[in-house]
């Protein structure tokens, strides 16, 4: 019998022994359809295909080298595609290291995108052996260079090999895809292992279009497909499936399947619906309180109170407990809701200043001035050091601050800094105690203030005030708009903090499409996500180009409350990872060629868009504002008229930019520079703008932000200078510098005490 050309004769002759077992070896890791020789591998490149993908499994490996200067350069050189060639040339052809495999796979990607397959198989031969890691990844860009190159025979083979090498990895869906596998069958082991790979979820809606009342399918999309445009139809489909169909019974929805139908109900705000999934769903304190919260939400009081009456009888000890205890309270401000209020007072302590404040509010209402004030004082001399006794000592130390008794204004918001050093409120606090000291002629007490705020709250927009305050180079509302600071962003991406060793690589290679599909695959947790997690999910959805969910998601683990998960958050916060993806640049080199041509400061600018549209080019407001900087269609008729701009659309970046700077630049040359006027002016309007200028009582610009009677525009200001002056001391190394001197090294938790 005449031997097959690819036989494995030639490899050890004389141990056939030896052979049988590395045979048996790769048809073990299903590759035995790749050496039984026939027509399909005949050739140049079908050898190569089988010796690229053997090879590592009869080399005696050698470790790569390591070293931190020969592991990074690849890596400072992700963002800059365009250019990066040679340099990724000259490390690739060095000795073996980690460094080269990833120069190598960078380069093989970027000749499959140029079509130039030929050249991209050469860096890939035996790369799967020295870059385990990407194992799947080199034998996914394998089988795309086949097909740029237009040999499909061997695509399919390598598909094929990718199937049978790599099948519990989420690269297999698209093998399925390209191999044209569409039944149930062929996906059993993708809807085991990865159901929350967008592929798989894309043959799920399709194997539904075909076949509409499957449970199965329906709560798969239900579960991981929530983010879909269309999945308020679908979880309104599932819950209103009929017991029968075709003459079969359909299995009842488990109570799992009701809190994923509840949360995606949550999402798409359908409050109501959400309530019954979630009365439905696992019996949980947590599931059982936002039955109660959605009905709060959905605008019906008296049954969302029922219902967090049978939640604390059916939980009378958990967290939820306390907090549908305090609903309880605010929902029924007499004499029948100050029950509940007492019992949050004597047995969650750590809720009972909230449940305090409360009770005094509703003493108020019922007329009880004396039981009120013994409440409130109770309050301060008990629960001192909660939230809630924050809120109530700045109510008052705001009250009397705008009757300009300045001192009595500062002994109610010192004890905040001292008592409340976590409390939101803290760092406005100081800024304020920083301000009414100067006034009242105690400069020592105010610059400790604003040292302390610009110390414990550096990312704070009352840093930013109190480092103006201390007399720091960062500009001030008059002297932002023209200057042009450096911008210096990471050379290097981080590490991400979950997923697998090779989705990090990926992301860690800017590459951003593949790291984000394997993370869709990865992340099954995604009702109750942890911290890293959760953060890992927003990091990655940026790349994708959701900045809106993705910044949105990092922000929200400020809100998580365990103490546990509050510890991760801090240490998060510790890295700067975290504020990168808080604060990110997607559209930098755009921004800062308008900015320059306006005589704007791009960073200003930048802000400004974080603030209004979230980066996002296509998003439309209530208003019908649309785009990146949120330009209303009428307003820009009239602006492109003036600049002579012919065609142009709103969701275009570049016109969008060029259209919102031009604007921002009219209202700054109408109010003299005033950054601070002009952003309340893009905000509200110059008419309104105006008024306020006409009416205000002080020239000091802080009280004036304070007097802004649009709540919408006196949050805006803030959060857009918040937004610049973390963009500045993030990015400018100078601020950063001057920042830094005023960092602390002992343990947040620690309070600072002001200087006497």
């Amino acid at each position: 019998m005449k031997k097959s050309r690819l036989s494995f004769a030639r490899y050890n002759p004389l141990k056939r022994r030896q052979q049988r077992k590395q045979i048996a070896l790769a048809v073990s890791i299903g590759l035995g359809a790749l050496f039984i020789g026939g027509p399909l591998l005949e050739g140049k490149y079908g050898r190569g295909l089988v010796q690229s993908t053997l090879s590592c499994l009869f080399q005696q490996e050698k470790p790569l080298t390591s070293d931190k200067k020969s592991n990074t350069s690849v890596l400072s050189l992700i963002s800059h595609k365009h250019s990066r060639k040679e340099q990724l040339e000259a490390i690739a052809s060095g000795p073996k290291s980690l460094n080269t495999s990833r120069a190598r796979y960078l380069l093989a990607s970027d000749l499959i995108q140029r079509r130039q397959g030929q050249k991209a198989l050469a860096l890939l031969k035996g790369l799967e052996c020295d870059y385990p890691v990407m194992g799947e990844y080199i034998a996914r860009q394998r089988a795309a260079a086949y097909e740029v190159m237009g040999n499909q025979a061997l695509a399919k083979a390598s598909w094929q090999a990718l199937l049978k090498r790599y099948p519990d990895s989420p690269v297999a869906a698209e093998a399925l895809v390209a191999l044209d596998k569409t039944t149930p069958k062929d996906w059993k082991v993708a809807l085991a292992k990865f159901p929350s790979h967008p592929l798989t979820l894309k043959r799920v809606g399709a194997w539904l279009q075909k076949k509409p009342n499957q449970p199965e399918f329906m709560v798969l999309l239900a579960k991981y497909d929530s983010d879909g445009p269309k999945v308020s139809t679908l979880l309104d489909k599932l819950v209103d499936l009929p017991e029968r169909i075709n003459g079969r019974r359909v299995d009842a929805l488990k109570p799992e399947d009701w809190e994923a139908i509840a949360f995606g109900y949550w999402k798409e705000r359908k409050y109501y619906q959400a309530s019954t999934a979630y009365r439905k769903a696992t019996p949980t304190p947590r599931n059982a309180y936002l039955a109660g919260r959605s009905l709060q939400l959905a605008g019906k009081p008296a049954a969302a109170i029922n219902v967090y009456k049978e939640m604390v009888q059916e939980f009378p000890n958990t967290r939820e407990t306390a907090s549908s205890l305090l609903q309880l309270g605010k929902l029924q401000p007499t004499l029948e809701g100050l029950p509940y209020l007492n019992r949050v007072i004597r047995q969650f302590p750590e809720r009972a200043g909230e449940a305090m404040l409360i009770k005094a509010e509703t003493l108020d209402q019922l007329n009880n001035i004396k039981g009120a004030a013994q409440t409130r004082e109770l309050l301060l001399t008990k629960y001192g050091h909660s939230d809630a006794a924050a809120e109530y000592r700045w109510m008052m130390a705001r009250t009397k601050a705008r009757s300009r008794d300045f001192k009595a204004a500062l002994a109610w918001a010192k004890p905040i800094i001292q008592q409340n050093p976590n409390s939101e409120l803290a760092r406005q606090a100081g800024f304020w105690v920083g301000k009414w000291a100067k006034r009242l002629g105690q400069p020592q007490e105010a610059t400790s203030a604003f040292e302390y705020v610009l110390t414990r709250y550096p990312q704070s927009y009352y840093a930013w005030r109190s480092a103006v305050a201390l007399g720091l180079d960062v500009k001030d509302f008059t002297t932002v708009r023209q200057i042009s600071p450096q911008v210096v962003r990471p050379t290097e991406r981080s590490l991400l903090p979950a997923g697998s060793a090779t989705l990090k690589e990926l992301y860690q290679l800017g590459q951003d499409k593949e790291a984000w599909t394997l993370w869709q695959a990865e992340f099954q947790n995604r009702l109750k996500p942890t911290v890293a997690e959760q953060f890992t999910d927003g990091l990655l959805r940026q790349t994708s180009g959701d900045h809106l969910q993705g910044i949105t998601q990092v922000a929200k683990l400020e809100d998580r409350d365990t103490p546990e998960e509050k510890a991760q958050y801090e240490d998060l916060k510790r890295r700067p990872i975290y504020w990168h993806a808080l604060y990110p640049f997607p559209f930098l080199e755009l921004i800062e060629t308008w900015s320059k041509q306006r005589q704007l400061n791009p960073l200003l600018v930048t802000a400004l868009i974080r603030q209004e549209s979230r980066f996002m080019p296509t998003i439309r407001s209530s208003a019908n504002a649309v785009g990146l900087m949120q330009v209303v269609p009428e307003t820009a008729t009239s602006v492109a008229k003036r600049i002579n701009l012919k065609r142009y659309a709103l969701d275009n970046p570049n016109d969008n930019v060029n259209l919102g700077t031009w604007i921002l630049e009219e209202t700054h040359q109408h109010y003299k520079n005033n950054s601070l006027l002009a952003v309340a002016s893009y905000n509200a309007g110059p008419s309104k703008v105006t008024t306020w200028l006409e009416q205000k009582q002080s020239a000091d610009s802080d009280e004036f932000i304070e007097a802004i009677p649009y709540e919408e525009t006196k949050d805006y200001v803030k959060q857009v200078f918040g937004n610049y002056w973390n963009y500045v001391r993030l990015y400018n190394p100078q601020v950063g510098q001057q920042v830094a001197k005023y960092s602390i090294s002992q343990p947040i938790s620690q309070p600072i005490t002001l200087r006497p």
